[in-house]
């Protein structure tokens, strides 16, 4: 009977690959070195033709200052929202993992922010941050803390932490469910070994659940990894980059280029941002899954 099933399994003909080949080389290889050769030309709304450049704008973007602003504000954003709100999503997994009334409800209504469209979160957020007549604001100074109540989206020195804290609050209850999913994977006999063997509470947590959580906790971490990384509609709608370049990161750099026409130009930093999520994302993929356990 296995050696039936064997046979049968390698009779399938390859061609059956064929259509994700296609679509695979269609929406993603053919785009990958079309943009690579528009990275090399002088391709924009100006210009009677499309002239080869070689390296030109690459040099220019390694010279633009507003550049290397995008790039830190990238690299803060997508580290402080990978950290925090896995560590937020970790703490409230292992409070929901226990049997408390109400705990489904609970999970359901903090994963629902993750679930609604970013452009609905920004414009509800620009509301509750309004200076004036914003929710936020308008809490604090009932609280007596009217010296907290800031212009929250248009100060610079507040703008890029207002726009890091709503993408946690969105996307904590996203990583919550990863961890919920990784904690009901974890057999019970071991903690209940780790307690004849006297272990507390930080000693069960430190030598059982985190390191069985390894899978989960890689999941989430490329995942949000990759993904603040080319965040774009949360900061367009709450900010558009500003106030001035305060929280002007990657891709709404390279939208400023396209809106004025310098699409050669657009491009080049676009492959620039692919390079920069695969040269970061990689490692951290690779250490991430060398630590992984077996359960």
């Amino acid at each position: 009977m296995v050696s039936i099933q064997r046979s049968s399994q390698k009779s399938y003909p390859l061609y059956f690959g064929l259509p994700a080949i296609a679509v695979f080389a269609t929406l993603f290889l053919v785009p990958t070195i079309t943009s690579f050769y528009y990275s090399l030309t002088n391709w924009n709304i100006h210009a009677r033709t499309t002239e080869f450049i070689g390296l030109e704008n690459f040099r220019r973007l390694f010279a633009d200052k507003k550049l290397v602003a995008a790039i830190w504000h990238t690299l803060v954003y997508a580290g402080s929202v990978t950290v925090l709100r896995n560590t937020f999503g970790l703490i409230i997994a292992m409070m929901l993992n226990m049997k408390i009334r109400g705990r489904n409800v609970l999970r359901t209504v903090i994963f629902l922010p993750f679930v609604i469209a970013p452009i609905v979160i920004g414009y509800l957020f620009t509301a509750l941050y309004h200076p004036g007549h914003g929710l936020i604001n308008q809490l604090l100074r009932g609280c007596g803390l009217s010296f907290m109540a800031i212009d929250w989206l248009n100060d610079p020195r507040y703008a890029l932490m207002s726009t890091i804290l709503v993408d946690i609050w969105r996307t904590t209850g996203f990583a919550m469910v990863i961890f919920l999913a990784g904690l009901q994977l974890i057999p019970k006999e071991l903690y209940e070994s780790a307690d004849l063997d006297g272990a507390g509470a930080w000693s069960r947590f430190r030598h059982v659940t985190f390191p069985l959580l390894a899978s989960s906790l890689t999941v989430n971490m490329v995942i949000s990894l990759i993904g603040t990384m080319k965040v774009f509609v949360m900061i367009l709608v709450l900010t558009n980059g500003g106030p001035g370049y305060a929280t002007q990161v990657f891709n709404t750099y390279i939208m400023s280029a396209f809106s004025i026409g310098r699409y050669g130009y657009a491009t080049a930093a676009n492959l620039l941002l692919f390079v920069m999520i695969t040269v970061i994302g990689m490692p951290v993929l690779f250490v991430l899954r060398r630590r992984e356990v077996e359960l």
